[in-house]
Order: C-alpha cells, then structure tokens, then sequence
C-alpha cells in the first residue's frame, strides 16, 4: 500500500509540475523575481533608516550626557573653591556615573556605525546584484520573446502548432464532406440515368409498381371488349360491316368482276 501511495503522489507531482510548466511565462516569472529583489533592497535600506536613526538618538543622549560631564566638573571645583568638600565629592560622584553611562553609549553608538557599515556594504551589492539581473532579465525576455515568435512562425509555417492543427483538420473535414457530397450527386446523376428514379412531374408519377400492373390490366380488358363487339358486330352484317365495306377499295381482281 505504501508503494501505491508513493506511485500516485510522484504521478500527481509530474501531472501538476508539467501543467505548471505549461502555464509558466519566463517573463513573468522574471518580473517576478525582479519585484522580489526590489522588496527585499527596500527592507535593507528601510533597515538602514532605521539603525541610523537609533545610532542618531543615542548621539543627541551622549551629547546631553557630555554636557552633564561638564556641568557637574565645574559644580564640583566650584564647591571646592568654597570650601565645601563634601558637596565637591558628591559632584565628582555623579560626574563619574555619567562618564561611566557615557562609555556604555559610545560603545552602544559605535556598535550602531558598525553595523550600519555592514549595511550599506550590503545594499551596495544587493544593488550591483539586481542591476546585473535587471539587465540580464532584459536579455532573457528578448530572447524569449524572439524565440517564441520563431516557433510559431515555423509551425504556421510546417503546420504543427495547435492552431495550425486545428486549421488543418477543418481543411480536411471540409474536404471529406465535399468529397462525399460529389459522391453522392455522382451516385444521383447515375441512377437517374439508370431510370431508377420516377418522375414525378408527370400526372400518374405517384403510381408505384402495383398501380400501373392494374392499369395495364385494365386498359388490356377494355381493348379485348372492344375487339370482341368488333368481331360480333361485322358477324352479323350489321350497319357498321356495310359502311366499313363501301367505304373500303377492291384489293383484288375478283372483286372488281363481281
């Protein structure tokens, strides 16, 4: 089972990284790292705004306490001067803490200087770096972009590409339909010729084979009537064999005698 499993999550990694690569555009996908490289150079300098504005603070409090360093020296020997040695100790106490709090923010600020050097050694390369890929970015697009117009110029041009695939199967249905249309009107024209069709322009053009069978008949049976009233009619002498008779020429030497 655990065999199966693997099988169908490398077979849903390759169906879902190939549709990927499909829709993947290298322009876009270079824009897109372009726009992160700009983020990320932004955050540095944003980063760098904001160690010298720390470094900047713990100056102006070094300052302060500089000038604090000055007033208290100068309490303490004026204090002195008065005779007063114990108020010039306490003086001298404080100038001491200030000095030491002092020390601790210069190293502080110093520390700050550091690291703000760090950075703007850091934004200069990561600057250097996105030129450099922005410029190669341009070439990789043109590139592709030359590239892709030569791929479909050569498949408009050999008929491989989709939509050239797609044109050449409707030329082809277009083809079969006309063809099997001729087919047809051939077949037509042969069997109209072959009086396989009726024509039903003509007034008994609806009658099939049984109708005209019986008419025939028909038509048959009236003629045989006639003929037999013909036959009975000359038999006995009647008025019509008379005029039939007058009316016809001697065919032959006897007749002429009588």
């Amino acid at each position: 089972m655990a065999g199966l499993t693997g099988r169908f999550s490398t077979v849903v990694k390759a169906k879902i990284s190939k549709l990927l690569d499909r829709a993947e555009d290298p322009s876009e996908t270079l824009e897109y790292s372009y726009q992160k490289q700009m983020e990320l150079l932004q955050n540095v300098k944003k980063g760098l705004a904001d160690v010298v504005t720390a470094k900047k603070r713990l100056q102006l409090q070094s300052q302060k306490l500089e000038q604090q360093v000055v007033k208290l020296d100068t309490q303490a020997r004026q204090a002195l001067a008065a005779g007063n040695e114990e108020l010039a100790r306490t003086a001298l106490e404080r100038k001491s803490a200030v000095q030491n709090e002092l020390q601790g923010l210069d190293t502080q600020v110093a520390e700050l200087e550091g690291q703000q050097q760090s950075m703007i050694d850091n934004q200069a390369k990561l600057q250097a770096k996105i030129e450099a890929f922005r410029s190669k970015k341009e070439v990789i697009k043109a590139q592709y972009s030359a590239a892709e117009a030569q791929v479909r110029i050569g498949e408009a041009a050999t008929g491989v590409g989709e939509e050239m695939a797609d044109v050449g199967l409707a030329m082809q249905r277009a083809l079969d339909k006309t063809e099997n249309m001729r087919a047809r009107a051939q077949a037509v024209d042969e069997l109209e010729k072959a009086g396989a069709f009726e024509d039903l322009t003509q007034l008994g053009g609806g009658e099939d084979d049984i109708d005209r069978q019986l008419k025939e008949l028909s038509s048959g049976s009236q003629v045989d009537s006639e003929l037999e009233k013909m036959k009975a009619e000359l038999a006995g002498g009647g008025k019509s064999a008379g005029e039939l008779g007058s009316g016809d020429a001697p065919a032959t030497g006897e007749g002429q005698s009588a």
